[in-house]
């Protein structure tokens, strides 16, 4: 790498800014990376910037990467629970409505990641990538499974971001029943398609959803919750097939907690038809705001 592109990285350091979208409308910067934000106290991090999507200003806040499919919520579960299948812990590790922060920006396709800008940036839509684990950062835009964003400004009416969103909606066990989900908003896709969202998951998770939104705090039969159906809008209520980020039990059975809840059902004895893609269960999600 040469020293005026090392100079021109380093220089982003320098910049201040609450988010990637006041970057690109402050500093006028237009290339994908990593960029250097700062909270509303001070606290400075550095966060992937997508300055190309649908006009660009996009803030990576967080991800969610599964480490063990097998491993049900244990060490690295930190979207769900790091504890076990707990109904004495019904929030898990409680990451969906708090302030805890971990991993790094250039990690977030290896592990799970979750910046300051989480909770800190007012926001008014959401985008997501699915991008193969492990995946380098210079080809998460190109390697993603799917990409896509919402238009609508939904995240005015829950308080700026997934923080608030999730203040009102708890991913909590026995917090309420299937009919008490959280919002479903439509998408735009930015690379793949309905048909692809469908095809991820098992055929009959398929009858269960309509693809093409993304909802927020879907509860099971058993009352589980699940922070995330991304890509889909639930129809029914077997949502751990097809969601992700549960809360701190799973009364049907301990093998549905997890990060990616029970996205591979049939190698623990369950029905294959229910089981999510290779592809899908293999990928991280990363969430961002703009």
């Amino acid at each position: 790498m040469d020293f005026e592109r090392l100079q021109k990285l380093s220089n982003r350091s320098t910049d201040i800014a609450r988010s990637c979208k006041d970057i690109r409308d402050i500093y006028g910067e237009k290339e994908d990376g990593l960029y250097y934000l700062t909270t509303a106290y001070g606290t400075k991090y550095q966060t992937f910037c997508d300055m190309t999507t649908a006009g660009g200003g996009w803030t990576l806040v967080a991800s969610v990467h599964e480490n063990s499919l097998p491993g049900r919520c244990t060490v690295g579960d930190r979207w769900s629970s790091q504890q076990g299948s707990n109904p004495d812990l019904p929030d898990g590790d409680g990451n969906w409505s708090n302030r805890n922060t971990f991993g790094t920006a250039e990690g977030a396709t290896s592990d799970d990641f979750k910046n300051p800008g989480y909770y800190d940036i007012l926001a008014e839509d959401m985008s997501v990538w699915h991008v193969p684990n492990n995946f380098p950062i210079e080809h998460w835009n190109l390697g993603a499974i799917l990409r896509y964003h919402t238009n609508n400004r939904f995240l005015r009416l829950y308080g700026g971001n997934l923080f608030y969103l999730f203040m009102r909606y708890p991913v909590r066990y026995n917090t309420g029943s299937c009919a008490d989900r959280g919002p479903a908003v439509p998408i735009v896709y930015d690379h793949g398609d309905k048909e692809l969202t469908n095809n991820l998951y098992g055929p009959n998770s398929r009858l269960e959803f309509d693809p093409g939104y993304i909802t927020f705090r879907a509860i099971n039969n058993e009352r589980a919750a699940m922070a995330i159906c991304s890509g889909v809008k639930t129809k029914g209520c077997n949502t751990e097939y097809y969601c992700i980020g549960g809360g701190g039990h799973f009364p049907e059975h301990s093998k549905q907690c997890g990060d990616f809840t029970a996205f591979d059902w049939d190698r623990n004895g369950g029905n294959p038809v229910w089981s999510a893609s290779k592809e899908i269960s293999e990928s991280a999600v990363l969430l961002f705001y703009r």
